[in-house]
């Protein structure tokens, strides 16, 4: 097939063009899903009045983002064996990638629905890092294995609870994955370690995030739910592993310091805000695991920010930072000490930034 190698974009153009379609599809659909879902809403998918929820806005909207999200997740995967399939050596691979990102939606959407305990939510998380090392897509950056095992449950785990936790204001994890999501798919048309299959899946769930903001902007008319927070916590930290701790440059590469880099670079909002929340939770001598309105993205509004620029500089950090990252990827060819220092100078700046945003006198005032 024909592809545009000279222009150091390895991915064919019958794929880019099914991408392309792929996303339009799922951008209409998503909106128009959602539209759907919304008209059968009284009930579906709004947690009992009674239950303890503590969000930024006290109003009660449905919370079915996510079902659009796992529809077109499933639906890409439906693409990709009708138009794609080939021979394929990663069959356990993928099948474990669908059954790790099913798992995570049906757990979020129980606990939408049923507010299911902690315990059982860790448990379900614990089982699908249990996956990760099962299928092989672990990772894989240390000399030693154990280590390499910690890392992952430790990495998907904390994803998953990150996403979530941050999917607290209209938009904000909404943006953020839109923005890794993008840096991903860039990343799978320069790489030379590029995916046809992880190209499309993750296209259509780009497509189904830019779909989700016409009703998730603020002011939104639903929340994605745990349903979606589950999902894209998941799926995040499969590709983060496969792309990012695993990955290969441009030049095929083993990127050793840059996998730990530019993973903690691309997932620096998420990474920020639930260390500074657990931080500041532990400070005050409240659990870290408990609700409130002292993230981030709420010490933002309280400093003076209108609410729907919060989304908007959160997305502006990520795309910055994937921005960088595929600099790393497509250009550097010799890695030195000069490229990691900016690396951890850079995720410094953004985290102190955050960080600091929460010990303004305003903040302390209505926290």
């Amino acid at each position: 097939m024909l592809s545009f190698v000279n222009n150091n974009i390895q991915v064919s153009v019958s794929v880019l063009v099914l991408g392309i379609l792929l996303f339009l599809l799922t951008l209409f659909f998503t909106v128009l899903l959602n539209k759907i879902l919304l008209k059968f809403s009284t009930n579906l998918g709004v947690r009992d009045q009674s239950s303890i929820q503590i969000r930024w806005t006290a109003t009660t909207k449905p919370s079915l983002g996510g079902v659009a999200f796992f529809v077109f997740f499933l639906f890409s995967f439906l693409v990709y064996q009708t138009f794609l399939r080939a021979n394929e050596d990663n069959i356990l691979e993928y099948l474990t990638f669908m059954l790790v990102g099913s798992i995570a939606f049906l757990m979020g959407l129980a606990d939408d629905a049923y507010n299911t305990r902690p315990w059982l939510k860790f448990s379900i998380q614990l089982f699908c890092s249990a996956l990760f090392i099962i299928s092989g897509n672990y990772i894989k950056t240390f000399p030693n294995e154990y280590l390499n095992y910690f890392m992952t449950l430790l990495w998907v785990i904390g994803l998953m609870n990150s996403i979530n936790m941050l999917d607290n204001m209209d938009a904000i994890t909404t943006s953020v994955s839109w923005g890794i999501i993008a840096t991903i798919i860039a990343l799978n048309i320069v790489s030379k370690s590029s995916s046809a299959f992880y190209l499309i899946i993750s296209v259509g769930v780009l497509g189904s995030l830019t779909g989700f903001y016409y009703h998730n902007w603020h002011p939104s008319k639903m929340y994605m739910g745990d349903s979606g927070s589950q999902f894209l916590g998941i799926l995040l930290a499969w590709l983060g592993v496969k792309f990012f701790w695993n990955g290969l440059d441009f030049y095929g590469q083993p990127i050793q310091i840059k996998q730990f880099l530019m993973a903690g670079m691309l997932f620096i909002a998420p990474i920020s805000d639930t260390t500074t929340v657990t931080i500041n939770r532990i400070l005050r001598g409240v659990s870290p695991f408990t609700g409130g309105r002292d993230h981030t993205t709420h010490a933002l509004v309280y400093n003076g920010w209108e609410q729907r620029h919060v989304p908007i500089i959160f997305l502006g950090i990520t795309l910055l930072s994937g921005a960088i990252i595929v600099f790393f990827f497509n250009f550097v060819k010799e890695w030195n000490h000069w490229y990691s220092a900016f690396g951890i100078f850079y995720m410094l700046v953004v985290f102190i930034s955050l960080f600091l945003t929460t010990k303004t006198k305003d903040f302390k005032n209505k926290v």
